[in-house]
This record gives structure tokens, sequence and C-alpha cells, in this order.
């Protein structure tokens, strides 16, 4: 089966009924103000390795911090194939990611910036995407199970819609396994936005098969509303094994959308079945709200987020005494990100230093270590 997947740095070119035509985000300028770096070994802090994905500007490559060891995954993005619209998009995907901290989300721990390339540095999973985990199973994955992974999802959405940001690209592509943590965590946010409660957002963007009519349609829409239908279309895929709407052609995929016909089969029980119609309904203001969602007959006694122990957030913020900030400048001195009296010039001046001690789990030794990253701009700070 064709995924579909459109590159997240691209606005979506969507089938669209007559008179919907697709609407572009108001074009942000040139990202400024990141890290500095160097390609290859990035800052003098990552060791880059081998391509886990590719896209139309973007890779994504597994790579080493050089100190603690610490694998990552590291979103490679030629800026020199950027136009205002995909800059655009790339400058809310870090914005978003930048506000979000929750365990069912994947970290941005940092951007880097060259002269021709824009690094994000990622958590890296260890179990694949949704996607191919479903494709695994036929008929889709025993209803206990889906569930544990639906909660997660809908758990980290509900933390987003409470933050104000929607995804807008919800699907199982972008929802990825960290199995030592026993977590699904949703991922890629090239499409997401904030929005004000009550206010209609205009652009359309996202992937055909789980995009929500009105997105389709081209017409202003509720923000939390087209998160929910996405929501409802990959619960379908979990238990079902296959997108409600996938036909032949992008054309007859449009119009099974645009009428909201689906077939649930039979071996899914009544209780999912009803949450999932609750979620795909034609008409936004008909469809389940998120607290609904949680609050479902088929979601009771699921836990989200049972790993708790790894729940911890991985960005903290505090007062570091003297000897941490001399380990910290230490560190950045022999990252040669700059030289002992540059650094305390600014450390001098709070404002323009901030500092977020990482901690990362080392499960193979069972031991926590921290990784200090040092951003010279409050902006660039988790």
């Amino acid at each position: 089966m064709n995924r579909n997947k459109l590159d997240p740095r691209e606005p979506s070119e969507l089938p669209r009924p007559a008179g919907g035509a697709p609407l572009s985000p108001t074009p942000s300028p040139v990202m400024a103000g990141f890290k500095r770096g160097y390609d290859g070994k990035i800052a003098g802090l990552y060791d880059l390795d081998k391509t886990l994905g590719r896209g139309h500007f973007a890779v994504v490559k597994l790579a080493r911090h050089v100190f603690t060891g610490e694998k990552v995954a590291v979103k490679v993005i030629d800026k020199t194939k950027l136009d205002t619209v995909a800059t655009g998009h790339l400058f809310q995907e870090v914005r978003c990611m930048k506000l979000v901290q929750h365990p069912n989300i994947v970290r941005l721990y940092e951007v880097i910036d060259t002269q021709t390339k824009l690094y994000l540095i990622l958590e890296l999973g260890d179990g694949g995407d949704m996607f191919d985990y479903i494709m695994k199973h036929e008929e889709g994955l025993n209803e206990e199970l889906a569930k544990k992974y639906f909660a997660q999802i809908v758990h980290a959405i509900s933390y987003c819609h409470r933050l104000h940001v929607v995804h807008r690209d919800l699907k199982p592509e972008n929802v990825v396994f960290f199995e030592k943590q026993g977590l699904v965590k949703l991922t890629d946010f090239g499409f997401s936005n904030k929005f004000q409660p009550g206010k209609k957002l205009t652009t359309s963007c996202g992937s055909l098969a789980y995009s929500a009519p009105e997105i389709l349609l081209g017409d202003e829409y509720d923000a939390p509303a087209v998160d929910i239908w996405s929501l409802g279309v990959i619960l379908f895929m979990l238990v079902c094994g296959q997108p409600p709407f996938q036909e032949a052609n992008d054309s007859e995929t449009l119009t099974m959308i645009m009428d909201c016909k689906y077939t649930v089969p039979a071996h899914v029980s009544s209780a999912c079945r009803d949450l999932i119609d609750r979620m795909l309904q034609r008409d936004p203001k008909r469809r389940a709200s998120l607290e609904e969602i949680e609050s479902h007959t088929w979601l009771q006694g699921v836990d989200p987020s049972p790993a708790t122990k790894y729940s911890t957030p991985l960005v903290s913020h505090k007062n570091l005494s003297e000897e941490e900030h001399n380990s910290i400048i230490q560190r950045m001195v022999l990252g040669d990100i700059a030289d002992r009296e540059a650094i305390v010039e600014y450390v001098s001046f709070p404002s323009k230093l901030k500092c977020s001690v990482i901690c990362c789990s080392l499960y193979n030794c069972h031991k926590t270590c921290c990784r200090v990253c040092c951003w010279v701009e409050s902006t660039l700070c988790v």
C-alpha cells in the first residue's frame, strides 16, 4: 500500500473539490540566532553516522554525542532548497517542538545552524514507526494493545492542545516506538502551529488519507477538530490494519472522505466502533472532544504512560553551583564552542546564557548521565 507520506517541509499538494484552493502560511523571516556549527562533526558535539530516512529537503541521520556517547537522531535540513513557505513550516516546527515537553512527544534537544544546513537534534526511537508496525498486522492489533498505544497518542495531543498547539499531520508514520521505555511518541511537527481558542485556522496541509474534510475543502477550520479526525483514522488503522479511506487513486479517496464512508470490520468491538464513529464525523461540531475521548468507555482503565520511571522531563532549568558552572565551561571549551574568556563574558550576562541539563538514561549500564547543552542565546533554551 502506498504510504502517501508527504515531506514535512513542503505544503501538501492535496486534490480538492472545486473552489477549495491550497492556502499558505504567512512567510517567516529566515531563522537566525541558532547555535552556529560546521558540517561533519556538528559544533564539535555530534558525529554523524548512517542515514535513517530521507525527504525532499531533509535527511535524518543517526548521530552520537562525542562526550557521552548518547545516540540521537539528527534531522539535516538543506536551507538552500527552502522557499518562504517551507521556511515558515520549519520555523513553526522548531517553535512548537521547543514548547512541548511530554513523555509521549519526541524531544528536540537543540538546534544548530550552519551556512547551508540546519540541524535538529532529536531524541532517538528504538522500535521504528507505527505505520510499519500496523502493516505487520493484517487485521489490526488486538484491542488491548491498541488501547495502550492509542491512549498515549491521545495523551500527547491533549497536552499539545492545552498549550494551544495543533499538530495537523497526525498519522502512524509520525508515531515512533521507544521500546525500552515502553512508550510511543509523537514526532514531526512540520505542520504544527499555535492557535487561539475560538479562532479559525486557514492553512491546508497534511496527508490526504488522514486529513479532515474541512481541510480538504480549503475552508477555515477549528484547530482541535482536525487533530481529532486524524485520531479517528489512527484508531481505525490500529484495530483494522488499514486506513478507513484508501482507494485506488487520490480522487476516489477524496470522495470517500468527503462522504465519510468507511466500513468497520465485524471483529471490532462495539465500544471501539462507537469511539471511531464519534471521531470520524463529517461535521466538526459533532466530533468528540478530547475530554470525551479520554473518558470514553473503550479507554477506561488504560494507563496512558505506563513507564512512569522514564517520564521525568529530560530538560530542567536550575541554579547551578560554581563547580557546576566551571564544569560546563570546561565542556564548552573542549567542544571548541568558544574559548574560556568568551564564555565567561556570556556568563556575566545571564540574559544571554541559559543552561539546560539534559538527563539521558544509559539503559545498558543502568546509570544516568547528564549531558549539558549551553546556548548563548536565550531563545535557544528548550
